[in-house]
């Protein structure tokens, strides 16, 4: 991918969706420092994207910069030199901008397979799964800046590498966490976009796969050729660490046994790409505190105990937060959300041992409708039943096994409103 106007054809640049993580915004930055004309389209209205589009309208280079929010226009994609597609569209094969582009002969690219461009990939670890890839990236980054090997993360877990991508060129490491939908346009699956880099990382970290995004991908067997393709362009010198590689337990601050593998994970790629010490990485996982929305641990001022599970949007991760408490019983779960077409049945039958299952969102009517659950239809209720049905020592546990899109912007939304909640007087 060219990166500076003297070399490149490419004046004018249609980015499709800005949306709300920093990609959108990083690779419209990028292209407007690189000369080029940058028109920013999206189906939100600029109130929507009031904080993404405040950065760009005060860019030195505003004034190559043009608008199309609340609507997409067809010759915006077949007019132009360059596409940046958001990763989040679905299903992008049958995307009437995409395929105008298409058409048109307009090269279409994302922001994941710029930043990849300007990479050397032999010091990236590039880490996915249905659960957990997201913890294991933090971690991995974690150990590796504890163990003195200068690293930066990025990827699906927020932010655009592009708008630092000096500091990041000159790191001994880059951590990515790669969302499905990352690793088809980057060419993951025969049925990959045309003119997709066809790029794996050096160290590729598999944490485990289970259906999901089926709302994406429509198929369970596109996802999962997605996420089992972060390792189909390595080379004989390359890794792929796939699931638990095994061994002893590692202490940690963070619960749950799903996190030991997670560990274990995160140390055996810290050490094929830095040859990190061992004891020195499995000391380095210790210190680790966790990520926000994730398993995380709420202040309390009454009797009972709250974790912020709202980065769980399957049900195997779900699973994993009820199994991550000591006594299932004492637990009280709020879960449901979004519908991404995924069986949420692992849940449902789960319900007869915990202290309480309370559903919202637009899976809630059908994950309560066995009858052992209480549908509440929105998290201020749910806390609200919880609260009145639980008993001093009991947890409150949000872990939703759904996206959060019906009623919170993102996860990150549904988990501040839910703290909010818990840590109000009732």
């Amino acid at each position: 991918m060219p990166t500076t106007p003297p070399d490149s054809p490419i004046r004018r640049v249609t980015v499709l969706g800005l949306g709300r993580f920093g990609g959108g915004l990083g690779v419209a930055r990028w292209w407007l420092d690189r000369g080029a004309e940058v028109l920013v389209t999206d189906l939100a209205d600029r109130e929507e994207l009031a904080d993404a589009v405040s950065v760009l309208d005060v860019h030195a280079h505003r004034d190559r910069l043009q608008w199309r929010l609340g609507e997409h226009r067809i010759e915006d994609f077949s007019e132009t030199d360059l596409v940046v597609a958001n990763p989040a569209v679905p299903r992008p094969w049958n995307n009437d901008c995409l395929q105008a582009a298409w058409r048109a002969g307009v090269p279409v690219t994302t922001e994941i397979a710029i930043l990849v461009s300007q990479l050397d990939r032999s010091r990236v670890i590039g880490i996915t799964g249905t659960a957990g890839k997201s913890t294991t990236a933090a971690m991995t980054h974690h150990i590796l800046r504890s163990c003195d090997v200068a690293s930066v993360l990025g990827g699906n877990i927020g932010g655009s590498l592009l708008t630092t991508i000096d500091e990041v060129r000159a790191a001994d490491a880059v951590v990515l966490e790669l969302s499905s939908a990352m690793l088809w346009w980057l060419g993951a699956t025969d049925d990959a976009p045309p003119g997709a880099p066809r790029w794996s990382p050096g160290v590729a970290v598999t944490t485990n796969v289970a259906p999901n995004h089926l709302d994406w991908h429509e198929t369970e067997s596109h996802y999962r050729a997605c996420k089992s393709g972060i390792a189909a362009h390595q080379d004989d010198s390359d890794v792929h660490l796939s699931q638990d590689p095994g061994g002893a337990d590692v202490f940690l601050g963070i619960p749950g046994r799903h996190n030991q593998s997670n560990a274990r994970l995160a140390i055996a790629a810290a050490m094929q790409l830095a040859g990190v010490d061992g004891p020195r990485a499995r000391a380095a996982a210790g210190s680790f505190t966790g990520l926000p929305h994730r398993l995380e641990r709420i202040p309390s001022t009454d009797d009972f105990h709250y974790f912020n599970d709202s980065k769980s949007t399957t049900p195997e991760a779900t699973l994993l937060a009820i199994e991550a408490m000591e006594d299932p019983g004492r637990v009280h779960l709020i879960a449901g959300g979004y519908d991404k077409g995924v069986s949420l049945d692992p849940i449902a039958r789960r319900a007869g041992e915990l202290g309480g299952l309370y559903t919202i969102g637009a899976t809630g009517a059908d994950l309560a409708a066995g009858g052992a659950a209480r549908s509440c239809g929105t998290i201020d209720v749910a806390v609200r039943h919880a609260r009145s049905s639980m008993r001093p020592g009991d947890i409150l546990l949000l872990s939703p096994g759904c996206a959060s899109w019906d009623q919170f912007e993102h996860f990150e939304a549904r988990g501040e409103a839910f703290r909010r909640l818990v840590t109000t007087e009732v």
